[in-house]
């Protein structure tokens, strides 16, 4: 029985859970979140999996894959590009990515200046005297009582002891390119003024709406049915904290900030849109904001509010 057993142990299927592969992409994730850089590399990326997990990592700003099979590349490339969604919400920061055909055997200017370097199931030898300290570890336990194995996947990682001279650079600079680029994606992001002007206007008009609908409901709750019989009627108010998001309860409205009905049109000061997080984090500044959406939305005559229709609130 304890021969069976033995033999069994050694000889019966062993199963990771995440599977090993996600445990290892996983692993280069967490190191992306620890150091937070701005250029990675993946060396050997086959079917650039790892990369379509690193692009959503807000600190990366160049990601890039080098694989010396180009279909299998070519094959999964299309999962690098931007989706509709990236244009409706685009990056705080720009993200380029690019795939390129050739062997990590050989040198290429297109691979300088990277933060972080991955080569995941790629044979390479550790080189301490390139001014690196080493760190091993690894994902995949062993079975109990086999633990003198190590793990399933030894992983190796390389720190720079300090950064390098700019004649050490130059040396060891290649200035021949020899990888064929196979693709490139450039996603839209807030640091294009147009993408930001377009999330800016939809915020505002977001923002105004919320306004809006919380003065209406607090003029029909006070006044009974809304209507428009008198020629022009003008109600002020202080935003009910209960209507709105977590974040209006941070919000102080001032006298000059106050929003008002006036026939069919509601008038919300563009201060008071400003005051909410989410527009204050994106333009910056009140200025930045007035002229993002001059000719966007629509204002009142002195431009400093925003006007909305009372129509389709009555019901």
């Amino acid at each position: 029985m304890d021969k069976n057993f033995k033999e069994e142990k050694f000889t019966g299927l062993i199963k990771f859970t995440p599977p090993l592969y996600r445990q290892r992409y996983q692993f280069v994730k967490d190191l992306v979140g620890k150091y937070k850089p701005k250029k990675v590399a993946d060396l050997g990326c086959a079917d650039c999996t790892l990369l379509c997990m690193l692009k959503f990592c807000s600190c990366i700003e160049v990601l890039a894959g080098v694989d010396i099979c180009g279909s299998v590349m070519k094959e999964k490339m299309h999962r690098l590009s931007p989706l509709p969604v990236d244009y409706l919400q685009p990056r705080e920061r720009s993200l380029t990515v690019t795939l390129h055909h050739g062997s990590v055997a050989h040198k290429d200017p297109c691979m300088l200046g990277f933060d972080l370097v991955t080569c995941i199931e790629l044979a390479l030898e550790t080189a301490r005297c390139y001014g690196y300290s080493v760190e091993f570890t690894g994902v995949g336990n062993p079975p109990r009582g086999m633990e003198n194995v190590g793990f399933c996947t030894q992983i190796g990682v390389f720190v720079k002891k300090y950064p390098e001279t700019c004649a050490s650079a130059q040396s060891e600079k290649p200035t021949e390119a020899v990888y064929k680029t196979v693709f490139k994606a450039v996603y839209p992001s807030l640091k294009d003024e147009k993408y930001l002007q377009n999330a800016v206007v939809r915020e505002v008009i977001f923002t105004a709406q919320i306004i809006k609908r919380s003065l209406l409901s607090r003029l029909v709750s006070e006044h009974g049915e809304y209507n428009d019989d008198p020629t022009e009627r003008k109600s002020k108010f202080q935003p009910s904290m209960n209507c709105f998001s977590e974040d209006l309860g941070k919000l102080v409205v001032e006298k000059s900030m106050e929003s008002f009905v006036s026939g069919n049109v509601v008038y919300i000061p563009l201060a008071t849109v400003f005051s909410f997080p989410r527009v204050n984090r994106l333009c910056g500044s009140f200025e930045k904001l007035c002229k993002l959406v001059a000719g966007q939305v629509t204002l009142s005559s002195d431009g400093s509010a925003v006007m909305l229709s009372t129509e389709h609130e009555d019901s």
